[in-house]
């Protein structure tokens, strides 16, 4: 294998969410001092590379996406000394870090926005996105992704002002060149400090279409709500997601956007192996393959009800040759934005097997995998019960409209905002049995309510000492890719198996070959392996012990079940 390799090719990267990764000085969230003392699980586990979410000061409205100052730390994770302290500790185990690059609005509360509503002749004025109203109107009719107008009436001045967002978000004006002066600048500044890179926060919103012309949906986004709500089959979601790019295509992946991204390739170029990661699934931010962003998720793999060969066969052999000459693909089945992997994808009786089956899938797969905190013990989705459990405003903007648009009682409004809204998957992490799953004090309220299941044995302390546990699953198939250079950078090519249910693909580099097989079906499929395997001595590694019979040649895989196998090329 070429020791010149970029490292982030071969890396095995995990998402930290800060408030809910591990409390050190117990005050019910989490912070630096919890995330190192942590660290040496991750390196235990075999993780190469941190994206941290937001860890900036943030009034918190969109759970630290709406940043109050670019260059420093939040205050409640412990500030600078402790985020240097953090970094300096990722870096002593061989670890990288990235963070997250929020590029696209800043808090209402920053210091730049607060001088800009200041007054009309503010130097910063034009530094956001202010337009007059039509009359008693907004400037267009644009909507907010979150819900109501994308404007919102500042009496001071009485001017509208633009965001994508909440109205807490005010989009930054990259026309403006002390904008993009600015933003740079702090991108030099952490580089300066040594972070491995970025995620790109909705890289695509960062610019609107020139004029800002009305969009032409016929539909309300209070009635895209209801048709959602009430749709029921695979067409009408279609049909509603075609109509919603309707609605919001003027509002961002413009052509314009691609410059930036070129500009900004530049000067991480500058610093030896950093990298970038965009919040899109669109291939056009590779660019040209090097002159844009280095990696790009591969969203629509996770887009899924199930996993089936056809879906991730299709996904594939459809995007990885659209991919140019030099891009590297990126696949997850998780972040801070979706349910759990384990709620996601399972049936509510195999989730275990299940999510075998789909992290060997995730970590076989040809490009760089993502995984996200919590999910190597097992951890699944938290249902909230209560209103004043939410913090994501999703979660509370969906209920509010579940009870003005649909009509629906406190009950069903709680259970649809339950499941809509984004805290379902940002639950405390479970390191013990203990109370509060060991994550904060048991006299301390944690800042989103932990998923009782951490005393039935969904914790890391208990799944550590038990061997064949979900973390050890984890920890020793992650050690199998490392160990296999056709996992890490081979060539990927599907094969026929024969069964529907049964997902069969080759990687291979530098005379080693290795054969995956997934059983994603309900019941045992056979494959005949005729000379590939050169028999039952093949090395191999299976989601559990008893997950394959061999009989004269053929090989029978259990259901939910998958194996992969080292051969000669």
């Amino acid at each position: 294998m070429d020791g010149n390799v970029e490292w982030w090719k071969t890396a095995v990267f995990y998402q930290i969410y800060p408030r809910s990764f591990a409390d050190g000085n117990g005050d019910g969230m989490g912070d630096f001092y919890g995330m190192v003392d942590r660290l040496d699980v991750l390196q235990n586990l075999g993780v190469d590379a941190i994206w941290l979410s937001p860890h900036y000061p943030s009034p918190f409205v969109d759970c630290g996406y709406d940043i109050s100052d670019y260059e420093d730390a939040a205050p409640e994770y412990g500030g600078m000394p402790q985020f240097t302290r953090f970094l300096d500790e990722v870096h002593k185990r061989g670890m990288k870090l990235i963070l997250d690059l929020v590029l696209n609005h800043t808090s209402d509360q920053h210091p730049w926005f607060l001088e800009s509503k200041s007054s009309l002749d503010n130097p910063k004025r034009n530094w956001f996105i202010w337009r007059k109203g039509k009359g008693n109107q907004p400037p267009n009719n644009w909507y907010s992704t979150f819900g109501s107008s994308a404007w919102t009436l500042d009496p001071a001045t009485h001017e509208y002002y633009y965001h994508f967002f909440y109205k807490e978000q005010p989009d930054l004006n990259w026309e403006n060149p002390d904008v993009k002066k600015a933003m740079f600048d702090m991108v030099r500044f952490w580089l300066e400090m040594g972070v491995d890179g970025f995620r790109l926060d909705a890289v695509g919103t960062i610019y609107e279409a020139a004029g800002m012309p009305d969009h032409l949906s016929k539909y309300t986004l209070e009635e895209m709500y209801r048709r959602d709500r009430l749709a029921r089959s695979s067409e009408e979601h279609k049909k509603i997601l075609d109509d919603y790019y309707e609605m919001f295509h003027l509002q961002w992946d413009q052509p314009i956007v691609h410059d930036l991204m070129k500009e900004l390739r530049s000067l991480v170029d500058e610093y030896p192996d950093r990298m970038m990661v965009g919040e899109s699934d669109d291939i056009a931010f590779y660019g040209n393959g090097k002159d844009e962003l280095h990696l790009n998720f591969n969203f629509p793999l996770m887009r899924t009800a199930r996993f089936t060969p056809q879906h991730v066969r299709s996904n594939q052999e459809e995007r990885l040759p659209k991919l140019p000459e030099g891009a590297w693909p990126c696949n997850t089945l998780g972040n801070h934005d979706s349910p759990r992997m384990r709620s996601q994808f399972g049936d509510g009786i195999h989730d275990e097997a299940i999510s075998r089956v789909n992290l060997m899938m995730l970590l076989t797969l040809k490009g760089t995998p993502f995984l996200y905190n919590g999910e190597e013990f097992g951890m699944s989705d938290v249902h909230i019960e209560a209103l004043q459990d939410f913090v994501d405003p999703i979660g509370i903007t969906c209920y509010r409209m579940e009870k003005t648009i649909m009509g629906s009682d406190d009950v069903t409004a709680l259970e649809i905002a339950a499941k809509r809204s984004r805290d379902k998957g940002r639950n405390p992490l479970q390191w013990s049995s203990e109370p509060n799953g060991g994550f904060c004090p048991a006299e301390v309220k944690p800042w989103l309510p932990m998923n009782p299941d951490y005393a039935d044995g969904v914790n890391y302390a208990d799944e550590v000492v038990k061997e064949d546990s979900t973390w050890n699953y984890y920890r020793d198939l992650i050690a199998w890719r490392k160990a296999s250079p056709a996992l890490l950078l081979g060539d990927q090519r599907f094969i026929e198996t024969g069964d529907e249910d049964l997902l069969g693909y080759i990687r291979s580099l530098e005379g080693e070959s290795c054969l995956v097989l997934l059983n994603m079906g309900e019941k045992a499929a056979t494959y005949d392996t005729g000379d590939l395997l050169c028999g039952k001595g093949a090395s191999h590694f299976s989601t559990e012990p008893d997950a394959a019979r061999w009989n004269s040649g053929k090989l029978t895989i259990s259901a939910h079940a998958g194996m992969i196998f080292k051969i000669s090329a």
